[in-house]
């Protein structure tokens, strides 16, 4: 029996879970652009702790936490122009940021109040995304767009490792392969689907390999490494760009804390496990290399802490001083044109408000 075709997964990695360079680190790795893309993990890792304790002391609804996630999202944001389209899911936090979202936005979207989804950035990103997997149709019909205008943009959008089992997410796939689309799908595979471990999810041997049957470019990147993150999706993101066809990224990493903060993970994970990963999460291996090159220090890392509490404090002052939304605006955003029932109903509804206040 003769072979068809045979394929191979690509793997990219320059820091090791030690911050020692496994090969010659990428022109634009300067210490200025490593020195920011650090703060701003270590930004989005204050934020988040603050984020948690705000739920847990009932000032936020249940929370996405992204502890471990930090070098997935921040390299994606980092390596995106103004111009592409963000398809997020629900806990991108890092990639959003780079891309002008307000801490605040996000801490009013979880506090419950749909205006937090009108965040600043560029307009023509998608707001958080909780179904799963409708995010990927989202950028495969954005980026059918851009090539239909011949505009030079790309799409990225991002998935869980249990997303990549969902319908909506094989057919995004195959029609940005079929199409050859300016699209850039992204998994962060964090080894665990709420509570099913990636072993009950799929038999790949890779989730990379999944993009293969749509006729797309696949690697798999060590998503705890910044500086691989950035880079595989900066060449992506031009490939995409220059009308060179889609990639699917598969960004090995591990979900530190809950699935949300409505989850508890030591229900279906051990300890031992969890502290395993912690050794490799991203903030430390990119400080350790910092370090190491004389760019980083302990008095800089407490004065960008202190820094990043302040921003974060400052935030959430912002978030908690806006008046909560008024009762009218579920009638007011139902239809365009108001029906004489629901105008009543209206009436009735602020009344009872005012009279409940």
């Amino acid at each position: 029996m003769s072979i068809a075709a045979k394929f191979e997964i690509p793997f990219e990695q320059f820091l090791d879970p030690k911050g020692k360079p496994v090969k010659d680190l990428p022109k634009w790795a300067d210490k200025e652009e490593l020195l920011k893309l650090y703060k701003m993990m270590t930004k989005v890792r204050v934020f988040d702790t603050k984020a948690i304790a705000l739920q847990r002391t009932g000032k936020l609804g249940t929370y996405a936490s992204c502890l471990g996630h930090e070098a997935a999202h921040v390299g994606i944001g980092a390596a995106m122009i103004e111009e592409d389209a963000f398809c997020p899911m629900y806990r991108e936090y890092g990639a959003q940021f780079m891309r002008g979202v307000k801490m605040s936005e996000v801490l009013l979207y979880w506090g419950g109040d749909e205006r937090g989804s009108n965040f600043s950035g560029p307009q023509h990103d998608f707001p958080w995304c909780v179904p799963i997997a409708t995010q990927y149709l989202h950028a495969a019909g954005s980026a059918m767009a851009f090539k239909y205008r011949g505009e030079k943009r790309a799409a990225v959008t991002v998935i869980g490792d249990g997303g990549t089992s969902e319908g909506d997410f094989y057919e995004a796939l195959n029609a940005a392969g079929a199409w050859q689309l300016p699209f850039v799908g992204v998994t962060v595979n964090n080894k665990w689907a709420i509570s099913v471990p990636l072993s009950k999810q799929t038999a790949c041997e890779t989730l990379a390999q999944k993009g293969i049957a749509a006729g797309m470019d696949c690697v798999q990147v060590d998503g705890n490494d910044i500086v691989a993150v950035r880079d595989v999706m900066q060449n992506a993101l031009h490939k995409a760009r220059e009308g060179q066809g889609p990639t699917f990224v598969e960004m090995m990493t591990y979900r530190l804390h809950d699935h949300t903060t409505a989850d508890d993970a030591r229900r279906y994970r051990s300890d031992d496990e969890v502290e395993a990963e912690r050794k490799k999460e991203p903030l430390i291996r990119l400080r350790q290399y910092i370090t190491d090159k004389g760019w980083w220090d302990e008095d800089q890392e407490k004065a960008l802490l202190e820094e990043c509490k302040q921003a974060v404090d400052a935030a959430v002052e912002e978030y908690q001083s806006i008046e909560a939304p008024g009762v009218e605006d579920m009638f007011d955003y139902h239809y365009e044109e108001i029906t004489d029932p629901l105008a009543e109903q209206r009436e009735i509804a602020i009344k009872e408000a005012r009279r409940n206040g």
